[in-house]
């Protein structure tokens, strides 16, 4: 049963809870543990050996797998990469407030100075923090940032100490690399200027000039070409700074294990956000033709190698023991999402969604279904956990295992699950929700899953991927039907009504915590 209550009175309650669970959860040697979460774009579910795919050699994430614990029901909060991003870090719903789609790639600042996040949390408690790879939150102030000066607001005013980062996604411009607050190997004599309204400049684009590229579009992605592959936007300048994308793998795992080197005699936070699955795939040579998938596939390799040179460098500094490692990705797969890169034409039997329908963008599971693997050798006992678990849960969580307080109104959405994650309970969240392409909100509790009904198209022309949308509502049953291809809603009206009147009470914020650590505060 969950009971329906104001949230002022459950932040309160969660303060007062986190110091006895956090006593409760890890001994002393473990105080301050470090933190790697490391989070893979547009990975899915059947993409990695450990999940049962027979298509794709993932050992590394294998080995984590088998060295800690591995969920199989785990969730992200949205099925698209900047919401997803947003929850997880702010510990609230995206879809509580606007501007938090997907973002192109010159947004300002999705997470304004002043709002709490994991980092500045654990920043607080005395932890070093740092994010490498993929941002996707926007830089700067509204209207983007001087990408040719100080580049302000952005992750070290929101409780980062570092950052390396791809602004917004690899497809996007500007394709260069910002480190701190400026732009890497920027010549001033030959300053950047992005538009994603009109072109700028005399500069070749895939539209214009198609025979100027390596890869080709499949739809859109036809604007600025970068090294030789054409780009959303238009750019000039910035001729020093510009990325490789044979090279990208390689540069940010590198400063993910620089971080952790240099901070490796104090407890340090890193958020190693991956570029690896997205487009444009374009691995290194030394990966082309490992999986026989094509550059998806060898993407994949890919990113497998990054998570095992993070482990690497864990088990060399002799940290394995106090550091918790934390495999997940940020949304469901997509094949074709605007590059002809044989994705389609080379999958074969592989099935990147696994047994759930949908992929990303969508609200069936497969899109926000996603792996999930907690590694930590000596806390976490190895096995398999079919607990319903959240990504939005990860900041009350990680802060209780920090020890840290969570502020006083913020992470309104985001509830200890601590005991979950490292496998001292098996209990999982009663319910959790989801947020797709368009607004569409489904909920789950227990076997059911319910999907609002809503305008929207039922597949999405260009990725193939059915999106979940029905002027009707659907109810499917996942115990029995977790492919969801079955719809209850007809001959089960009083199970309808009861998950849309919770759904309402949640999309409001009445809700006390559920799950393990959930107290009955009346």
């Amino acid at each position: 049963m969950i009971r329906l209550k104001k949230n002022a009175i459950i932040r309160n309650s969660l303060g007062i809870l986190a110091l006895g669970i956090m006593n409760s959860a890890c001994q002393e040697k473990c105080t301050h543990p470090n933190i790697v979460l490391i989070y893979a774009d547009d990975l899915g579910w059947g993409d990695i050996g450990c999940n049962g795919s027979p298509t794709i050699s993932t050992p590394n994430i294998d080995r984590a797998a088998s060295e800690g614990l591995r969920f199989t029901n785990a969730h992200c909060t949205s099925a698209t990469s900047t919401p997803s991003r947003y929850s997880l870090l702010t510990g609230q719903y995206a879809w509580r407030r606007t501007g938090t789609g997907i973002a192109p790639g010159n947004a300002g600042a999705i997470i304004q100075p002043g709002t709490a996040t994991i980092a500045s949390v654990l920043q607080n408690t005395g932890y070093t923090t740092g994010v490498v790879g993929k941002w996707h939150l926007g830089l700067g102030p509204e209207g983007g940032p001087d990408w040719n000066g100080e580049i302000s607001p952005g992750p070290m005013d929101i409780g980062f100490d570092y950052n390396f980062l791809i602004p917004a996604t690899g497809d996007r411009v500007p394709c260069v690399y910002v480190e701190n607050r400026k732009i890497v190997n920027l010549d001033p004599d030959d300053p950047v200027t992005v538009s994603y309204t009109e072109k700028i400049g005399n500069e070749p684009t895939g539209r214009e000039n198609p025979e100027l590229l390596k890869m080709h579009p499949s739809h859109g992605h036809d604007m600025a070409i970068v090294n030789g592959i054409s780009r959303i936007g238009f750019m000039t300048g910035g001729t020093s700074a510009l990325w490789t994308d044979e090279d990208m793998a390689d540069v940010i795992t590198g400063k993910a294990v620089d971080f952790i080197r240099k901070n490796s005699k104090k407890p340090f936070f890193l958020y190693f956000a991956t570029h690896d699955i997205h487009v444009p795939r374009v691995p290194h040579p030394r990966f082309i033709g490992k999986s026989g998938m094509g550059p998806r596939g060898d993407a994949i390799v890919e990113f497998d190698w990054s998570v095992g040179e993070i482990i690497r460098i864990i088990d060399e500094l002799d940290l394995s023991h106090k550091t918790i490692v934390i495999i997940t990705s940020d949304n469901g797969p997509v094949v074709d999402d605007g590059y002809r890169d044989d994705a389609v034409e080379k999958l074969g039997s592989h099935k990147p969604s696994g047994p759930f329908r949908g992929g990303k963008y969508s609200a069936f599971n497969a899109g926000t279904r996603i792996p999930m693997i907690v590694r930590w050798p000596g806390h976490v006992k190895p096995g398999v956990s079919d607990a319903l678990v959240s990504q939005i849960d990860m900041f009350a969580s990680l802060a209780s295992l920090a020890g840290s307080e969570v502020p006083e109104n913020s992470a309104r959405d985001s509830f200890d699950q601590l005991d979950t994650y490292i496998g001292k309970s098996r209990k999982g969240r009663e319910w959790i929700i989801g947020h797709a392409l368009n607004g569409r909100l489904s909920l789950i509790k227990g076997e059911w899953k319910l999907i609002k009904p809503g305008p929207g198209p039922k597949i999405a022309t260009y990725t193939n991927i059915e999106l979940g949308n029905d002027t009707l509502p659907q109810l499917y049953n996942l115990k029995y039907d977790i492919g969801e291809t079955k719809n209850l809603a007809s001959e089960n009206q009083e199970i309808v009504n009861e998950l849309t009147d919770l759904l309402e009470e949640l999309e409001l914020g009445n809700f006390v915590p559920v799950g393990p650590h959930a107290k009955d505060l009346n």
